[in-house]
């Protein structure tokens, strides 16, 4: 017999949404005041959800556990199976000393800090973002800087302000996946409408680092490349994700601005050389790699790019989904039509579906595995064995992210299941029209929490979902929003600012990096809190029809 979700358990809207956020004030103190390790905060939540689902909300135990097992599936396949190949293929270009190369390449385009702040952080982070994401680009992009002669503090908070506009769209689209598997909704309509918003961001990225490095006067000296770098990002995001879907805008996008910035700077140079006050001038030394050798580099991520571009065409996933044994769905036991919704939008109660898909060879991760076997050929040195080896390894070092993954994601199920999502959406309602304007923030508080746009869309976009209907809303709008809401939140979420400080040597710091890039955290969201809030209203002919 199905359980029937309560919304209104403590007497009142306001009272019983309070008590369902327990578990997110708890991962807040955690976080952010205890700075504890994200398993360890995620486990706290978990049991604080658990405990609220049964006693408070009166969820059944068999169905709450369930609940709880199925989000940690779904978080297991296919979202960390998409972060352990993603990280793989990084190591093995790392290991194999191909890495070295590719920054080699990118280091000696131009000695402008300016140019190399777009180049690295902004271009390269957004690849990055788009192959591995949750938190490599930032770890990454904040050494090369440092090995390049940036000052610590303004490397990691360049870096940081520049992994913004990409985040939405990080790991194969992770983020924009999992918003639209929990709020149930088209997985491609969201992607067009985060497509609508955070090009906007992107296109004024460039500046933005430039002003933040050297003030707006001395940015108007490489106007050329900020204009190149943000319509070429801006324009590829926006086509990708509106015509291909939410895998590949990341690393197009990535691509073809470094593309765009290497033939810009055949043809123009800045006037003069800038750098920070004081700094010695650093060169690289030694001859430059030969072509052949740098586009090797290049190669397993020319590879991946391929790969992930025919996996995300819908005729060549039914193709590898029409084999026999390809994809395998089964109702998750004890959860599927076990639990029923009686939100005022629905006109009756309706059972809530629990159907797990394992589509192995289809996955976003399955295309990134396969690269990078294909790949291992061209690296000098390396081996099946060695990748094997590599493969092992980097499950090992992601065993914690793994871990805290799969529980985000069991507890944002959790909450969906037992109705405590609805009962933060139903409180929201109170705010009426005004909701547009608040849906982005949600998503700035679930990234600055969790630190991953990832885990903030799995908890929220549910009850984004549910409130839009209530408040008359385009429920696309609003999951769109809490994801681009959310890439404003990473440049202050306590993850990030420690992957940054370690990356630099900064360790200790980390209250100057979070004043270094709060204000910019603020403006950025206000920014996409206005678009959304217009977006709703008289610029709603923006949106796919």
């Amino acid at each position: 017999m199905a359980w029937t979700q309560v919304y209104d358990p403590m007497g009142g809207a306001v009272w019983s949404a309070l008590v369902a956020g327990i578990p997110l004030i708890s991962l807040f103190y955690m976080l952010a005041v205890r700075r504890a390790k994200g398993h360890y905060a995620a486990a706290l939540a978990v049991c604080l959800a658990f405990v609220l689902a049964l006693f408070v909300w009166g969820m059944p135990v068999g169905t709450a556990f369930s609940a709880l097992t199925y989000g940690a599936a779904f978080g297991l396949f296919p979202i960390i199976w998409i972060v352990i190949t993603a990280v793989w293929v990084y190591n093995m270009t790392v290991e194999s000393g191909e890495f070295e190369y590719i920054k080699d390449s990118l280091a000696r385009l131009t000695d402008d800090r300016r140019l190399q702040a777009i180049f690295i952080a902004f271009a390269f982070g957004s690849f990055i973002e788009g192959t591995a994401g949750f938190g490599t680009p930032v770890a990454i992009t904040a050494a090369m800087l440092v090995g390049l002669g940036f000052k610590p503090l303004y490397a990691a908070g360049i870096c940081l302000i520049a992994n913004t506009a990409p985040v939405a769209f990080g790991a194969i689209g992770i983020p924009i996946i999992v918003g639209a598997q929990v709020s149930g909704l088209n997985e491609m309509t969201v992607s067009q409408i985060v497509g609508r918003q955070l090009p906007f961001l992107s296109i004024l990225v460039p500046l933005w680092l430039c002003c933040v490095m050297c003030g707006f006067r001395r940015a108007m000296e490489v106007l050329p490349a900020i204009i190149v770098a943000g319509v070429a990002f801006a324009g590829s995001q926006f086509l990708f994700s509106n015509f291909h879907g939410p895998t590949l805008p990341d690393i197009m996008s990535a691509l073809i601005t470094i593309i765009a910035m290497v033939l810009l700077l055949r043809v123009w140079k800045p006037a003069r050389i800038w750098r920070f006050e004081g700094e010695q001038e650093s060169k690289i030394e030694g001859a430059a790699p030969a072509f052949g050798v740098v586009v090797r580099a290049w190669l397993p991520y020319i590879i991946l790019a391929v790969m992930v571009f025919l996996w995300g065409l819908p005729q060549f996933k039914n193709m590898l989904n029409a084999i026999p044994g390809a994809v395998m769905k089964f109702a998750w036991p004890g959860l599927d039509g076990m639990v029923e919704k009686t939100l005022p939008i629905v006109t009756k109660n309706s059972a809530y579906a629990a159907v797990f898909t394992f589509n192995w060879l289809s996955a976003g991760g399955t295309a990134i595995l396969i690269a990078g076997f294909i790949a291992v050929p061209f690296m000098p040195g390396y081996s099946f064995g060695k990748a094997v080896n590599c493969f092992g390894r980097t499950i090992f070092q992601l065993r914690f992210p793994i871990l805290t993954i799969a529980m985000i994601l069991g507890l944002a199920y959790l909450m969906n299941y037992s109705g405590m999502s609805s009962t933060m959406g139903i409180a929201f309602t109170l705010t009426g029209s005004l909701f547009p304007l608040f849906s982005p923030i949600l998503g700035w508080l679930g990234v600055f929490l969790t630190g991953s746009d990832t885990s903030s869309n799995a908890l929220f976009c549910g009850m984004q979902r549910s409130t839009a209907e209530v408040v008359g809303m385009d429920p696309n709008l609003a999951v769109a929003a809490n994801s681009s809401g959310g890439v404003t939140g990473k440049m202050i979420s306590p993850q990030s600012i420690s992957v940054a400080t370690a990356a630099t040597n900064l360790v200790g710091h980390e209250g100057d990096l979070f004043r270094f890039t709060l204000g910019h955290s603020i403006a950025m969201t206000l920014f996409i809190c206005a678009l959304t809030y217009l977006q709703a209203g008289v610029l709603h002919w923006m949106l796919p029809s």
